[in-house]
């Protein structure tokens, strides 16, 4: 168990109101958490501080190699007052995979757990009660020594930090449009397109420009070897619901394991609903938008939740998902998921924790 010091801040900031817009990723808490790691010492000197800026050496590791990992939950209020995390561990055991891809010390999930909940606690008044709203989670860590040379760093920094936020996307539940990229590659099988660590991210850049620049919300990518099979759409995954089933991407070491995928999945068994995780092509998907049995898309996301897509543009073709709006899959799958979140719907499942 952390022995967690805690500083309170001397100038507390003004907590959004009700009605105030909560632009996802602007705004962000009076607290934050830090943890530090040495080689020989271990994780140590945990601690809640003011929010302030980190001081590093422009020589510090992270800076010059990218050897940093970051994850993403929210914290939510019930009606009654309760402070409700959604599945942290699932959360804490990607963030620790994700460590030992790319060589960062591990960090005990009994003790991850306390640093979100310490937190959390410190600046529970953030937490907006909005429909559609919440506190948003970012642990990250990140390599300090101050070294130019490639091999991993002997000191991290552990940190914390969260945000009041709204929808991710402008449109909210309204369907997008999606970009599919056939020229650039987000990841292969045996790098790091499984881990949740920037370059992932920032390889994707460059085909999110050109979307956006061409009027879609995100790029879908396909494989990087064959240039044909579906993988993910920008920082979510993705399903298709064909002909009756709920067909993704079966999980093949270049896709992130997303928790709200994992939810999705549990959900639509549980329902009845047949679901496949597997190779899916493009061929396929635009064979299902022609001969009117693709029925729904949907991506899947800690920062979108749900996001229904109206339509699909692959070159020179674009594939509308049935009307443009959101299916009934997609609406129920949103509403139970939020409503666990919020304690509006019984979690038969277990997946909340109290703060």
């Amino acid at each position: 168990m952390l022995d967690i010091r805690f500083e309170k801040t001397t100038a507390p900031k003004q907590i959004p109101g009700k009605e105030d817009p909560l632009t996802f990723g602007t705004i962000f808490t009076d607290h934050m958490f830090i943890m530090n790691y040495e080689t020989g010492k271990g994780w140590h000197d945990a601690r809640v501080v003011p929010y302030q800026p980190i001081v590093l050496q422009p020589s510090a590791m992270v800076f010059h190699y990218g050897q940093e990992m970051f994850e993403g939950l929210k914290a939510y209020k019930t009606a009654e007052g309760k402070t409700l995390l959604f599945r942290p561990d699932k959360n804490i055991e990607r963030a620790n995979r994700t460590n030992e891809r790319i060589c960062i010390p591990t960090i005990p999930e009994e003790d991850f757990l306390q640093a979100i909940k310490a937190v959390v606690k410190a600046d529970e008044a953030w937490i907006p009660e909005k429909e559609g709203t919440s506190l948003y989670i970012r642990p990250f860590i990140i390599a300090t020594d101050p070294f130019l040379g490639v091999r991993p760093s002997d000191t991290y920094m552990f940190i914390i930090i969260l945000s009041p936020v709204g929808a991710y996307y402008p449109e909210g539940l309204n369907p997008v449009k999606i970009w599919i990229e056939d020229e650039y590659v987000r990841a292969v099988k045996g790098g790091i397109g499984e881990a949740k660590t920037g370059g992932n991210y920032v390889a994707s850049l460059k085909s999110q420009v050109k979307a956006h620049d061409a009027g879609y919300s995100q790029v879908l990518w396909l494989d990087g070897v064959e240039r044909k099979y579906i993988e993910e759409v920008g920082a979510m995954n993705i399903f298709f619901k064909i002909n009756g089933t709920v067909v993704t991407p079966m999980l093949n070491g270049s896709i992130l394991p997303g928790v709200t995928r994992d939810s999705v999945i549990a959900l639509c068994k549980e329902w009845g609903i047949p679901v496949e995780e597997k190779r899916i092509s493009i061929d396929d998907i635009f064979e299902a938008a022609h001969n009117g049995t693709l029925e729904e898309v949907w991506g899947t996301g800690t920062a979108a939740v749900i996001s229904p897509v109206g339509h699909l543009r692959w070159g020179e073709h674009v594939m509308q998902v049935q009307d443009g709006g959101i299916g009934p899959v997609s609406q129920k799958l949103y509403d139970t998921v939020t409503g666990i979140q919020t304690g509006k719907v019984e979690d038969t499942l277990g997946w909340t924790v109290e703060v």
